[in-house]
């Protein structure tokens, strides 16, 4: 079998599988933490799929892992749907209309599957039931006719202008939120995991209330940002699951302490800090990337990437004493016995000085622009 359909057979098949067990998170208790442990063995199947398409860049098309990065992002946000249902309901609720079935936000993963895979029946009730929006008209559940074989209440999908679930980055979005200028501080007190997304311009600083929700990170389509996560992540707190960067342009991201791997993905003229297990990069062009990793970073598909040792400021004493693998990079797509042309060493000269790292950034030193941070990272602006 060809290998590109053999992986789309293997994602179509997987995609299906957390697409149930998110359909069937509802049904399980919430007593002992067990429904809790479910959601992070979908984040778990999540953040694995991802992985395999990441490995699988040497025979997908690049078009194909678009539609594949395309289809994980349903999954997720199909979950945190879910997961906005887990809070207490009102008596009354309201009910789904028959025959309308997306996934969140209107798109279905089994879209992007390639054609020619059929859909078993199974995965169509599946996705109805956990996905259908609701009607307008609120009404007791046992009122409706012929509903004995409809799904029990606590699988009824309330509408997303009821979910009690907060929109953080609706909040961090509104000016009124402002703090110190343009520094937004969003809580994430009430969520599992931390998605930020869609923002230009804006200093993100996360405080340690976000502590709760570093199972999973996902931060996407950000232009001129400064985002620094790196208290929330300190040992002892909270460190990343797993975390995920993709689509940015122009960013500071001091993304913290994370146990398992980092991917980045389409990053361009921006500056990361991270200490992390495993760490990915594909499609990224001119990164600089302060890193402290305990294993070989892997870059594909990249151009102009430049590595240095994490800086003090974001680094422990444990993670001095474990090593430290930020200069050995594997390039998957130069194969050639010399050094690879896509990465380099960051000259000691052009890198960071410590006391903007721990003062600047920071905010020690009080308030500074967004630009102003950037500029001093060595980001220019257009």
């Amino acid at each position: 079998m060809d290998p590109t359909q053999g992986f789309h057979r293997r994602f179509q098949a997987s995609a299906t599988t957390i697409q149930e067990q998110i359909a069937h998170l509802p049904n399980i208790s919430s007593v002992g933490g067990e429904r809790q442990d479910a959601v992070d063995h979908v984040l778990s199947g999540i953040s694995r799929l991802s992985y395999e398409v990441a490995d699988a860049a040497d025979y997908v098309p690049a078009y194909d892992r678009r539609m594949y990065d395309k289809a994980l992002k349903a999954l997720q946000e199909q979950l945190d749907e879910t997961k906005a249902k887990f809070a207490p309901k009102s008596r009354f609720q309201f009910k789904p209309r028959r025959g309308q079935a997306t996934t969140a936000g209107g798109v279905d993963p089994r879209h992007f599957v390639p054609a020619g895979s059929s859909s078993p029946a199974s995965v169509e009730t599946t996705s109805t039931s956990a996905t259908t929006p609701p009607q307008t008209t609120p009404s007791l559940d046992s009122s409706e006719k012929g509903d004995s074989t409809t799904s029990p209440p606590t699988i009824t999908t309330t509408p997303p202008a009821a979910a009690p679930a907060k929109n953080y980055n609706e909040e961090i979005a509104r000016p009124s939120l402002k703090i110190q200028g343009e520094v937004r501080r969003p809580s994430f007190s009430s969520a599992r995991d931390i998605n930020i997304s869609g923002h230009r311009g804006l200093h993100i600083l996360l405080p340690s209330s976000a502590s709760r929700a570093t199972s999973s990170g996902v931060l996407m389509d950000l232009a001129g940002c400064v985002v620094d996560m790196s208290i929330p992540t300190l040992p002892g707190k909270a460190p990343f699951a797993s975390l995920a960067l993709r689509d940015m342009d122009r960013c500071l991201i001091v993304a913290g302490h994370v146990n398992g791997p980092v991917h980045l993905t389409n990053l361009k003229n921006c500056v990361l800090v991270v200490v992390a297990r495993q760490v990915r990069i594909h499609e990224c062009e001119n990164v600089d990337l302060y890193l402290h990793c305990a294993s070989r970073p892997i870059i594909e598909f990249c151009k102009g990437m430049r590595f240095a040792p994490a800086p003090p400021s974001y680094t422990t004493k444990e993670d001095e004493q474990n090593t430290n693998q930020w200069d050995q990079v594997d390039d998957f797509k130069w194969l050639k016995a010399d050094h690879s042309p896509n990465w380099s060493v960051l000259p000691e000269e052009d890198r960071v000085p410590d006391q903007v790292w721990s003062d600047t950034v920071t905010g020690r030193t009080g308030f500074v622009g967004v630009n102003d941070i950037l500029a001093k990272v060595g980001i220019r602006s257009k």
